[in-house]
C-alpha cells in the first residue's frame, strides 16, 4: 500500500466523523497550569520516539503501541482549544529536527563535494543529512498513524492545529513547519489512488443527503426539498470517499448541467428543472457551482483538484457530446476589499480615485451624499439593492473593480482572491464575471451580488496550469481584459 506508509492498510482507517469540541478558555493561572505543564512535557518525552542512529535506523524497533495511544488519550481529554495549542506548540518547539546534526552534516557533504570523492560516498553522505532533517515529531504521528482510527486522530488533529494558528493561540515557524510535515503525511495517504468517486441521488441512504447537506458551505441547503432538486434531473452532485470509508463524503462538488454557461446562481439553486425527465440535447454545458470539503485538518490537500478532474471524465463518459465545462464561482473578499478602499479614500479628505466624475455625481444625486461616504455605508449591508436606480448606476463601476480585483490585486504574485487562485490553478480561464448573479444575503454583502465563471478547456488546462504556477499569467477572456483595461484608465490606484 505504497503512499499509506509501511504497516498502514486502508481496513485501519476508520470513518473520518468528530464530535466537534466547543473552544475553550486559554489555560488557567497558577498551580494547574504548572501542573498539566509538566504533565504534558513528561507525556511528550515518553510518547515521541527518539531518533535511532542512522547505522540503527532499520534496525531500531517500534515504540510500543501502548505510548502511542497514550498521546491519542491525553489529547482526546483537553477538551479546551488552548490546552491543545499549548500541547501542540511544546510538541512543535521541543520535537522537531537536530539543528546540530543537520550542521554536522551538512559539514560532512559539502566536504566531500569539494573533495570529489565517489558517487557512492557522496550519496551516502546525503542520505545521512536527509534522514537528520527529519523531525522527531514525524516518528510520533507515523506511529499514531497505524493505531485503529489512527489517521481520523490526525486529520483532527491537524484541525486543530489550524484553528489554534487561527486564533493565534500558537505560532512561530517550528509550528509552521509541523504544520507542514502532518500536510504532507496526510497528502499522502488521501492520494487520488485511494480517493472512491461516488454519485449522490435522491435514491441514495438518508445518511449520505444528510451528511451532504450538512457539508454545503457554499449555497446552503434549506430543506429536503432544496435537496432533493440539488441531486435530481439536470444535477449531479459527487463526492470523494477514502477507500476503506465508502459513503463518507470527504469533498463534495455540485453540478448544474445546463443549456449554456450560467450567469445566475438563483437560477440553479431555486427553480425546479424544465422536466422530470432529462433531454440530452438540452444539456450543452456543465457547471460546478459548489464545491465543499468537509474535513478542515484535510485543509490544502489536493483533493478539489482530483475531484474536478475526475467529475469531468464522468460526464464525458455520460455525455459523450458535452464539451463546455465551466465554474459559477463566488467571489468572497470583494465587498471587504472595496470597502477598505473606500475607507481610505474617505480619511483622505474625500479623494476619490475609484469612479468617474459621471459616476460620482451619479451617485451622489441617488444617495443625497458624496459616492464614497455613503457608498462605505450602503455597500456595508444588502439594503441597497432596494434601488433599482442604484443598482443600475453602480453596475459599470462596480464590474470593473470586480475585474480588477480578481486580475489585477495578487498575494506573492498569484491572485489575492482564493477562489480564483483555486480555479487558475488548475488552469482554467478567467472567462466572466456576472452582474446581480447571487442576490441571497451572503452574495450581496460578501461580493456585493457579483460572481464569475472560470471556464476549463480541457485541451489548454495543463499549458494554463503551467504558465500561472510558474509565470504567474492569468488567462482571462475579453470581457474579463475589457473592464481590466476600464479599471485601468478611471481608477488611479
Amino acid at each position: 500500500m505504497r503512499g499509506l506508509g509501511p504497516g498502514l492498510t486502508a481496513r485501519r482507517l476508520l470513518p473520518l466523523r468528530f464530535t466537534p469540541r466547543p473552544p475553550g478558555p486559554r489555560l488557567a493561572s497558577g498551580q494547574a497550569t504548572g501542573a498539566l505543564e509538566r504533565a504534558m512535557d513528561e507525556l511528550l518525552r515518553r510518547a515521541v520516539p527518539p531518533t535511532p542512529a542512522y547505522e540503527l535506523r532499520e534496525k531500531t524497533p517500534a515504540p510500543a503501541e501502548g505510548q502511542c495511544a497514550d498521546f491519542v488519550s491525553f489529547y482526546g481529554g483537553l477538551a479546551e482549544t488552548a490546552e491543545r495549542a499549548e500541547l501542540l506548540g511544546r510538541l512543535a518547539r521541543g520535537f522537531g529536527v537536530d539543528h546540530g546534526q543537520v550542521a554536522e552534516q551538512s559539514a560532512g557533504v559539502l566536504q566531500l563535494r569539494q573533495q570529489q570523492r565517489e558517487a557512492a560516498v557522496l550519496l551516502q553522505a546525503e542520505d545521512r543529512l536527509r534522514y537528520a532533517l527529519v523531525p522527531r515529531y514525524r516518528g510520533l504521528f507515523h506511529h499514531i498513524s497505524k493505531l485503529d482510527g489512527g489517521v481520523r486522530f490526525l486529520v483532527q488533529l491537524r484541525a486543530d492545529l489550524l484553528e489554534a494558528q487561527a486564533l493565534k493561540l500558537v505560532e512561530g515557524p517550528d509550528v509552521r513547519e509541523m504544520n507542514g510535515v502532518l500536510k504532507g503525511m496526510l497528502s499522502e495517504w488521501f492520494s487520488s489512488g485511494f480517493l472512491n468517486l461516488e454519485r449522490v441521488t435522491w435514491h441514495s441512504p438518508c445518511e449520505v443527503l444528510q451528511k451532504i447537506s450538512e457539508a454545503e458551505a457554499v449555497h446552503p441547503v434549506k430543506n429536503w426539498m432544496d435537496m432533493k432538486r440539488r441531486v435530481g434531473p439536470y444535477r449531479r452532485c459527487y463526492f470523494f470517499s477514502h477507500c476503506s470509508t465508502p459513503g463518507e463524503p470527504l469533498v463534495v462538488l455540485h453540478v448544474a448541467l445546463t443549456g449554456d454557461i450560467s450567469s445566475n446562481i438563483q437560477a440553479i439553486v431555486k427553480e425546479c428543472p424544465p422536466s422530470e425527465t432529462e433531454e440530452k440535447n438540452t444539456i450543452a454545458a456543465a457547471i460546478f457551482y459548489s464545491i465543499s470539503l468537509t474535513q478542515q485538518g484535510l485543509q490544502g490537500v489536493e483533493l478539489g483538484t482530483f475531484l474536478i478532474k475526475r467529475v469531468v471524465k464522468e460526464l464525458q463518459r455520460e455525455f459523450p457530446h458535452l464539451g463546455v465545462f465551466s465554474s459559477l464561482s463566488p467571489i468572497p473578499g470583494f465587498t471587504k476589499w472595496l470597502l477598505g478602499l473606500l475607507n481610505s479614500q474617505v480619511k483622505d479628505h474625500g479623494r476619490n480615485e475609484l469612479f468617474t466624475d459621471s459616476e460620482c455625481k451619479e451617485i451622489s444625486e441617488i444617495t443625497g451624499g458624496p459616492a464614497n461616504e455613503t457608498l462605505k455605508l450602503l455597500l456595508g449591508s444588502s439594503e441597497w439593492v432596494q434601488s433599482e436606480t442604484l443598482v443600475r448606476a453602480l453596475q459599470t463601476p462596480l464590474m470593473r473593480l470586480c475585474a480588477w480585483y480578481l486580475y489585477g490585486e495578487k498575494h506573492r504574485g498569484y491572485a489575492l482572491n482564493p477562489v480564483a487562485n483555486f480555479h487558475l490553478q488548475n488552469g482554467a480561464v478567467l472567462w466572466r464575471v456576472n452582474w446581480m448573479a447571487d442576490v441571497s444575503l451572503k452574495g450581496i454583502t460578501g461580493s456585493c451580488g457579483l460572481m464569475a465563471n472560470y471556464r476549463y478547456f480541457l485541451e489548454e488546462t495543463g499549458p494554463n496550469s503551467t504558465s500561472y504556477l510558474s509565470s504567474k499569467n492569468i488567462k482571462a477572456s475579453e470581457q474579463v481584459l475589457s473592464l481590466v483595461a476600464q479599471f485601468q484608465k478611471n481608477s488611479k490606484l
